[in-house]
């Protein structure tokens, strides 16, 4: 089943195209590699998914609705949520409270029903916590969730991130260099909990990253972008061998 199409997407600031004619699609449980050199337009085509910027031209449906243009909070509250290159917690509140913060979107007892706390602010309010306690545990931060973010190693500092995404409850996640600044352990630590997100909460994912192990290992298929535009997509072995993305990305052959 797709969730997420995109058609001849193309974004223009002035002069400089930073997309053009993007074409792509996601269908649940996917994993999806996207990847290219610095200044690509990986995360410009993750900007417009999640609302960030509004395209030029061309279409993004998710789950057959036109959502180009709506603003981040409805795309989120559709299904699709996300993670970003610099980590962006929330550093003076606990672990607990920045996976709770996900769960915003989906409070239904209303203004009222958090001043006069309501019963049905209690149940949804403990309802939050408890699967928040489960999305730590689940993400085995679950022993530093009274302790301040900012506290948290580099590599739980991701974990985090990604579960506070999760709190949203989407069907499409993405995930903005997740690796980045891991080192090997870590980063093979991250590639078994991607797996797990994906199969676990039958999400797809989109996946943006450098570390080539990381991507091909991972990866169902996998589509490079350079300037902008789209020189090859394909499982990760026809990536690897494909001619445009060896001289473009991986490095010109012997």
């Amino acid at each position: 089943m797709t969730l997420l199409e995109i058609s001849n997407l193309s974004l223009q600031f002035g002069g400089l195209k930073a997309l053009s004619n993007f074409n792509f699609t996601l269908d649940q449980g996917q994993l999806f590699g996207l990847i290219g050199p610095n200044g690509a337009g990986k995360t410009t085509a993750f900007n417009i998914v999640t609302g960030v910027y509004e395209p030029t031209a061309g279409s993004v449906s998710f789950d057959g609705r036109s959502i180009a243009g709506l603003p981040p909070f409805r795309i989120n509250r559709l299904g699709i949520a996300r993670t970003f290159q610099n980590i962006r917690l929330f550093s003076g509140l606990s672990v607990l409270e920045n996976v709770l913060v996900g769960f915003n979107q989906s409070i239904t007892h209303g203004f009222m029903g958090t001043v006069l706390r309501t019963p049905h602010h209690q149940r949804e309010d403990n309802q939050h916590d408890n699967e928040a306690m489960q999305l730590l545990e689940t993400l085995h931060l679950l022993d530093r969730a009274e302790d301040p973010a900012a506290s948290l190693p580099y590599g739980q500092q991701r974990r985090l991130e990604i579960a506070r995404a999760l709190a949203t409850r989407p069907r499409i996640l993405l995930l903005d260099e997740p690796a980045a600044g891991m080192n090997p352990p870590e980063k093979a630590d991250l590639m078994d909990l991607i797996r797990f997100i994906r199969d676990q909460f039958k999400v797809g994912i989109w996946l943006i990253e450098h570390d080539m192990k990381l991507v091909m290992t991972i990866c169902d298929r996998i589509t490079v972008l350079d300037h902008g535009e789209t020189i090859a997509t394909g499982t990760p072995a026809e990536v690897q061998a494909n001619p445009k993305v060896i001289e473009a990305y991986l490095g010109e052959p012997e």
